[in-house]
C-alpha cells in the first residue's frame, strides 16, 4: 500500500491510488543488473555453442572438424593387446602421420585415444597423476576398474561442454588379471574382452570377430591386431600411418610393434595372397 502524506490534494491521492493499481496489475519494474563476469576453468556452454556455430557464408562448422582413427584392444589368456594407428586428421586434412595414440599411465596401465587429441591426452594424463596420488596415499597399485571409473567420472561431469573422446583403459590387476574397459565422453564405462573405437572400428571388428580366440599365442594375437589395424586403415581414409602395438602382461606392459608402416604391410599381405600391390 502506498502512503499519502498529510495535506496532499485529492488529485495526488488519485494518482497514488492509480499507481498502486498499476503495480498490482503489472508488477514492480525490474531494472537490469550489471553484468557479472565469472571466471571458469572450463568453457561455458554458450562459448562452446559459439565455437561450433555454423559459418553463415558456406554453412560449414567453424571448429567442429571430423575426426578419424582406429584403436582396438582385446583380452586373451596371456594378457591384453592394444593396437592403434598413427594418423591425426583435421577434417579432410592429414595433420600428422606419426602421433602416439597410447597414453602410458603407469607401469601396469595404458590408455588409448580416439576423438579430440587434446581432450584425450589432457584427461588421461590427469588420470595418470590421480593414479600416482592413489599409490602414494594407499601404498598399493590402483586397480584398472578404479582408474577407468575416475576417467568416467571426469567425462560425466563435463558432459555438454564439447569434449570428444572415446578411450580404452587396459591393465593387469593383482587379483583379477588382465582387464579392459571402454570409457566414452558421456561418462559411460564398460568392461569387456574386445573393443574397437574410431572411424575405422567397423573394419577392424570384421577381422577380429572372425579370428579372435582367447587361447591364442602371443604371436597370433600380435598378427591379428596388426592385420585388423591394416584393414581398417586400408578402407578408412581417416586412419593410416603406422601401427603401434602394446602387450599388457603380469609384469607390466611391453611395446611390441613400434611404428610399423601400413604401406609396407599392404604389399606384404598382397604378396602372401599372390596379388598385385594395388589389389586387396
Amino acid at each position: 500500500m502506498i502512503d499519502v502524506e498529510e495535506g496532499a490534494t485529492c488529485q495526488d491521492s488519485r494518482m497514488a491510488s492509480g499507481s498502486a493499481t498499476d503495480i498490482l496489475k503489472t508488477g514492480f519494474q525490474l531494472y537490469p543488473l550489471e553484468k557479472v563476469i565469472r571466471k571458469h576453468t572450463a568453457l561455458r556452454r554458450v562459448q562452446i555453442n559459439h565455437i561450433k556455430a555454423l559459418n553463415k557464408e558456406n554453412g560449414s562448422d567453424l571448429f567442429n572438424f571430423k575426426k578419424g582413427t582406429t584403436t582396438l584392444g582385446f583380452v586373451f589368456d596371456k594378457g591384453v593387446i592394444l593396437a592403434v594407428d598413427s594418423r591425426a586428421s583435421m577434417g579432410s586434412i592429414i595433420a600428422t602421420q606419426n602421433i602416439s595414440k597410447v597414453i602410458e599411465i603407469n607401469q601396469y596401465l595404458l590408455g588409448t585415444m580416439a576423438g579430440g587429441a587434446a581432450d584425450c591426452t589432457y584427461w588421461e594424463r590427469h588420470v595418470a597423476r590421480l593414479c600416482r596420488l592413489h599409490e602414494l596415499r594407499n601404498q598399493e597399485r590402483i586397480t584398472v576398474a578404479h582408474a577407468a571409473q575416475m576417467l568416467a567420472n571426469i567425462f560425466f561431469y563435463f558432459r555438454g561442454y564439447g569434449l570428444s573422446a572415446g578411450t580404452m583403459i587396459a591393465g593387469w590387476d593383482k587379483n583379477k588379471g588382465p582387464q579392459l574397459y571402454y570409457v566414452s565422453d558421456q561418462g559411460e564405462r564398460v568392461n569387456g574382452r574386445l573393443f574397437s573405437v574410431g572411424s575405422g572400428s567397423l573394419f577392424a571388428y570384421g577381422v577380429i570377430d572372425q579370428h579372435y580366440r582367447s587361447d591364442m599365442s602371443l604371436d597370433e594375437a600380435v598378427e591379428l591386431a596388426t592385420r585388423a589395424i591394416y584393414q581398417a586403415a586400408h578402407r578408412d581414409a581417416y586412419s593410416g600411418g603406422f601401427v603401434n602395438l602394446y602387450h599388457v602382461h603380469e609384469n607390466g606392459w611391453t611395446k611390441i610393434v613400434n611404428y610399423k608402416d601400413i604401406n609396407e604391410l599392404h604389399y606384404q599381405y598382397c604378396e602372401q595372397k599372390n596379388l598385385p600391390g594395388d589389389s586387396m
